[in-house]
């Protein structure tokens, strides 16, 4: 092996620590959540107790202003880039004003999970990613 490839495998290790220190306060709480903003709207995740298998996924979508809107349709996709995963992307359902839920996200591994919410509306696309840090 080759000091580039140790380098890089212990800069990797070290990001997937601090991540995992930094989301530990949060997911043993039992609920997790963040929120991240995007061209035209800001979304907030709640999940409660994300664990390997499938979750439920809350989001609530703003715009600038921070009035709940609803966007014409909104996706959800999985991605975990430390293991190279990305799974399909699944629908989330409105729940009212402002509030979606995709009620089957499979996760299957724990660890560093990135969330894109794909926001659609006759204007376009707008894409917010959300981190979630998965337990076993």
């Amino acid at each position: 092996m080759n000091r580039r490839a140790i380098v890089a495998g212990a800069a990797l290790a070290v990001v997937v620590a601090l991540v995992a220190l930094v989301f530990r306060g949060t997911a043993d709480s039992g609920t997790t959540s963040a929120s991240a903003s995007g061209s035209r709207y800001t979304v907030r995740l709640s999940v409660d107790d994300p664990r390997t298998g499938p979750n439920s996924l809350g989001f609530e979508v703003t715009d600038k202003a921070g009035t709940p809107v609803a966007p014409d349709e909104v996706t959800v996709e999985p991605v975990m880039p430390v293991m190279g995963h990305a799974l399909a992307p699944v629908t989330a359902n409105p729940e009212g004003q402002g509030r979606f839920r995709a009620p089957t996200a499979d996760l299957p591994m724990a660890g560093p999970w990135q969330i894109t919410v794909s926001l659609r509306d006759a204007s376009g696309v707008d894409q917010v990613v959300l981190p979630l840090l998965v337990k076993g």
